[in-house]
């Protein structure tokens, strides 16, 4: 836990904030698909982030795991060009030295058991003298879905899986593409590895902000009264890019928006905006709270899924200026794909605090701004007592500021200056890094997640039991779009806010998606 000092004056009290010790077991990871796109953007540089701040142990090893031939050399070099195009921290030479020689590389392929027999020597030749205590070794699965089940087939021919004593696997989402799918993946996997080895991650749950939203609900009382059907109109969560799909055409193709956005990070963040009170800030409190939510979202018929769900596609548009493809334009994608890659829709979660409440859920490619938010709209007061010329007389709104701008904004109504009673909306905001002071580090998503893997922590990770509760909430949307595709795609243009259909579905019900 951090250090903290409290001087009390009164009934107020400030306190001094010491950073938390961070105290990592010497450690191997081995990382699946160690030169492919997430490695080079993401695993790699956060590792290096970690090794240049003193939080990676001085006995540590990284094995890079993928087919195409190279030395450890050869991947260091790839790793060192890696991180200089995409590392937030310079490449110096002191702690470049220090890093590098901790890398090293395993050619093979992922269905080739010999390939599997040549990384468990290396891994024994890094693990030391025999009698020394073994390390913790961590499997990361850096690879499209389709190669887990192969992986983790063959890993135990590597001698390790069940035999050593700290051994922990790592699965970027999405875990499955569906429920069955994803059944059958943990049926796999927990062949090999207990439930207590395994992290399933997001890195959505790695944002400050994310994290945030326990602490503002539970350690704030002046909130906890009002967060229920009595106080709140509606929720509204939005995660909306501006980018295309990139270079994950053909991964896009498969996946579409739903299994791409919905399943995982929307369902995340709506658990922790409705969950309960855990018993206990412990991994399995929380995400026993987050699993009775998904558990108790209602469930969709075809009538509601073409009622209260909105598919869209990008058509060719303008983003900040540029003109951008279609998405049946970008590369390696069907000339006449009905992939989604826009979604809105209507929950609802049928228990006592949120019954007869809304929550809608929108998320898109190519739209008009990059931002991530959950707003709380609050319902009006019962009575107009005071006069207005401002369109907004809006209802109070609590927003929570994921990207680009942690942040958390209260939307209020004051008395504009002058003679008469006019109400004037202003905000209350608090930014992350422009209020919090003392040189505060702001760890990056992965940073967190791969520390809290490294300590055994498993709060920000999902449980299989979550996992499959998530992809039943979605797999009927899933099926009944694939069997009914959108034949009027693209029906949006690129720098849009979407599809129109997302729009009526507000404005039927009298409200509106917040814009920027």
């Amino acid at each position: 836990m951090p250090d903290i000092n409290a001087q009390v004056s009164g009934e107020s009290q400030t306190c001094r904030i010491f950073p938390e010790r961070v105290d990592i077991e010497p450690f191997i990871m081995v990382i699946f698909g160690g030169s492919g796109d997430l490695s080079r953007r993401k695993l790699l540089p956060t590792l290096f982030h970690l090794c240049h701040d003193q939080n990676l142990p001085d006995d540590f090893a990284i094995i890079g795991f993928a087919s195409s031939g190279r030395s450890d050399e050869e991947y260091r070099a790839l790793v060192k060009k890696a991180l200089e195009e995409f590392s937030t921290d310079p490449v110096q030479s002191g702690c470049w030295d220090r890093f590098s020689r901790n890398l090293f590389y395993v050619s093979g392929g992922f269905e080739d058991e010999n390939s599997y027999r040549r990384l468990s020597a290396r891994l024994e030749e890094l693990a030391g003298p025999a009698g020394k205590p073994p390390k913790q070794i961590i499997y990361y699965m850096a690879v499209p879905p389709h190669f887990l089940p192969a992986i983790v087939k063959r890993l135990p021919y590597c001698g390790f899986c069940r035999t050593a004593a700290d051994e922990r696997l790592i699965i970027e989402k999405p875990f499955g593409r569906d429920r069955a799918s994803a059944a059958e993946l943990n049926r796999l996997v927990s062949q090999a590895f207990d439930e207590s080895q395994i992290y399933r991650i997001d890195h959505y749950l790695g944002k400050e902000t994310v994290q945030n939203i326990l602490f503002f609900r539970f350690a704030n009382s002046i909130f906890e009264p009002l967060w229920n059907r009595r106080y709140i109109d509606h929720v509204q969560i939005t995660v909306a890019e501006t980018l295309g799909v990139e270079n994950r055409g053909r991964f896009y193709e498969e996946a579409g928006v739903v299994r791409d956005i919905v399943q995982n990070h929307m369902m995340q963040l709506l658990a922790l905006v409705a969950m309960e009170p855990p018993t206990g800030f412990e991994a399995d409190y929380i995400r026993d709270e987050k699993v009775k939510v998904y558990r108790t979202i209602r469930s969709m018929d075809e009538d509601y899924i073409r009622k209260f769900t909105v598919a869209g596609q990008y058509g060719p548009g303008r983003i900040n200026g540029h003109a951008v493809p279609a998405y049946r334009e970008e590369k390696d994608t069907s000339p006449g794909s009905t992939t989604p890659t826009f979604f809105a829709g209507k929950f609802y979660i049928d228990n006592w605090r949120w019954a007869g409440i809304p929550f809608y859920l929108r998320t898109g490619k190519r739209l008009k701004k990059r931002i991530t938010e959950i707003s709380i709209h609050f319902r009006q007061p019962p009575l107009r007592l005071f006069g207005t010329t401002c369109e907004l007389r809006d209802r109070n709104i609590l927003v929570l500021g994921v990207q680009p701008a942690e942040e958390i904004t209260l939307h209020i109504g004051v008395k504009h200056p002058g003679v008469g009673n006019q109400l004037f909306p202003v905000n209350m905001v608090f930014n992350y890094e422009r209020d919090i002071h003392d040189n505060v580090h702001f760890p990056l998503a992965y940073e967190r997640l791969l520390l809290d893997c490294m300590k055994g922590d498993h709060t920000l990770f999902a449980r299989q039991d979550g996992i499959e509760a998530m992809w039943s909430v979605v797999d009927p949307i899933i099926q009944q779009w694939e069997n009914t595709p959108v034949k009027e795609f693209p029906n949006y243009s690129a720098g849009t806010w979407g599809p129109a259909a997302a729009n009526d579905l507000m404005y039927s019900e009298g409200r509106r998606w917040r814009t920027w």
